[in-house]
């Protein structure tokens, strides 16, 4: 499986890969990208990490993917021997591997750009756009977190290998009534990406009654108390004293940092968008993405409405519970066997 380090996937990767080692699967996790910090090594104890020197595609706006990085990730699992190959990137599927590929499709700069700049990105992303082409056509299937983002995925980039939908997953939430909470209003992810709204937070932040604390790296601000990048298990921890969590981001084809909060018993006020509506409607509250005085109006409600609060954190916990670890990890077990008994390994490209 592959996996950077930079983001979401992270964790996710993380998550995966020790469910299906406990249910009996081998498990390596490559690497491309800035190699995992001292934190993030400390979070993949007991796993099979090999760092790989390569960009990431995201990262590499001109995409390229030269023969020596298709060899570098054919060696580092030659001696492996995979009888699947999870890529969660998209051109990394074109390194010719000799085992069935699957996409595990988190997001792309496409369904990125359109969500937040309107349109397609300019033409000087035709490199990007022709490795994740590359990719897709190599593949034997891709999965996706939502509905709503295999239908986005699909409308930005047209024909795809066989589909599935395997929402991601986090451990099962330990108590059934929410605990004790803080009076604050807790934000956590990639503050630079202008994808997750926290601008937006950060405007209505000093019209609110409750602190606002964000967690995560990058950005700058005022308003807020900013928190840093934490440790995922010092995140949690975070997560589990927030009485409620915001999200009002303008793209999110899932939102784990949501579903962790969730299991913590947070109260979750979300960016109206197609992906949270599937996952959360009925257990979150839901303000316009893009509008100050509705995101100031939600937060501020539920702040005041103690009853209303309360029925949020308690939904949102039991909502989380659909989406569990174990669950995820045997959809996707289920489906690398079914790709191995309709794909045995070929002779690599």
């Amino acid at each position: 499986m592959t996996a950077d380090a930079v983001g979401g996937v992270w964790s996710h990767a993380l998550t995966l890969a020790r469910g299906l080692t406990a249910r009996g699967a081998a498990v390596r996790l490559l690497v491309p990208g800035p190699p995992p910090d001292a934190a993030r090594m400390a979070d993949a104890a007991g796993l099979d990490v090999v760092p790989v020197s390569l960009d990431l595609e995201w990262r590499d706006k001109a995409g390229l993917f030269p023969d020596h990085a298709a060899r570098l990730l054919r060696r580092a699992a030659t001696d492996f021997a995979p009888d699947v190959v999870h890529v969660n990137g998209y051109r990394e599927a074109a390194a010719g591997f000799a085992a069935p590929v699957l996409i595990g499709a988190h997001s792309c700069v496409r369904t990125w750009w359109r969500a937040c700049r309107g349109g397609n990105p300019p033409a000087d992303w035709g490199a990007y756009d022709a490795g994740v082409v590359a990719g897709l056509r190599r593949a034997r299937v891709l999965v996706a977190p939502s509905r709503a983002f295999l239908a986005a995925f699909r409308d930005a980039w047209g024909a795809l290998p066989e589909t599935a939908v395997i929402p991601n997953g986090a451990a099962s939430p330990a108590f059934s009534v929410p605990p004790p909470k803080r009076p604050v209003v807790l934000a956590a992810g990639r503050l630079w990406d202008e994808a997750k709204g926290i601008a937006l937070l950060e405007a209505v932040a000093p019209d609110l009654p409750w602190p606002v604390r964000l967690a995560g790296d990058g950005g700058e601000g005022t308003g807020t108390v900013r928190l840093g990048r934490l440790a995922h298990g010092d995140l949690l921890d975070e997560m589990a004293g927030a009485a409620i969590f915001a999200a009002p981001a303008r793209y999110e084809p899932f939102g784990l940092a949501v579903l962790e909060a969730a299991a913590k018993g947070c109260a979750l006020v979300l960016s109206d968008i197609p992906g949270f509506r599937e996952l959360w409607d009925g257990a979150a509250r839901f303000v316009p993405p893009d509008d100050a005085d509705g995101l100031r109006r939600g937060l501020r409600d539920v702040i005041a409405g103690d009853a209303e609060r309360e029925r949020l954190q308690r939904a949102a916990l039991v909502r989380a519970g659909r989406y569990d670890a174990g669950r995820m990890a045997q959809s996707y077990l289920d489906l690398y066997r079914c790709l191995v008994a309709q794909h045995p390994r070929e002779a690599a490209a």
